[in-house]
């Protein structure tokens, strides 16, 4: 539609097109997930409180769990604790890196191990990485086959 207006020809829009977005439902619009770590691959934390969660319907088992405020944020997080023994207690420095446990809500972070204050478990043979376990004596290192002969 076209009006004059001082001799010069405007563009204007048909009321009905405007009358359409005053009643147009406003679009939701997702939150971002809050990234703990801020983008980092590891963060520094001090333990709030250590708590035992049970995991969702299939599973059934009681799993340590520590809520945990990063140090760069002060944000509250929860991470979960790997292996079965030693668990950090309350004001204990803990290094966090990313990894969800399955079936615990809201648990999106873990702890790594034989950092700051968080022991080692010790008597791993398999996935010492994991568990921060440091290799025994007896464990000999591989040598390739061609450089064996200057080591024996």
């Amino acid at each position: 539609m076209y009006t004059l207006k001082f001799g010069k020809v405007i563009n204007t829009v048909p009321f009905k097109f405007l009358i359409r977005n005053i009643f147009k439902k406003p679009k939701k619009v997702r939150k971002p997930v809050f990234n703990r770590l801020r983008g980092a691959s590891h963060r520094k934390a001090v333990i709030a409180k250590v708590v035992i969660i049970t995991p969702k319907k299939p599973n059934s088992a009681l799993r340590h769990v520590a809520k945990t405020s990063v140090y760069l944020t002060m944000r509250k997080a929860f991470a979960r604790i790997t292996g079965v023994g030693s668990v950090p207690s309350k004001f204990n420095r803990v290094l966090l890196r990313g990894g969800r446990a399955n079936d615990l809500p809201s648990v999106r972070l873990t702890l790594v191990r034989n950092v700051y204050d968080f022991g080692a478990i010790y008597g791993k043979k398999k996935r010492r990485s994991v568990y921060g376990t440091p290799r025994s004596d007896s464990h000999t290192s591989h040598v390739r086959r061609r450089f064996r002969h200057l080591h024996s």
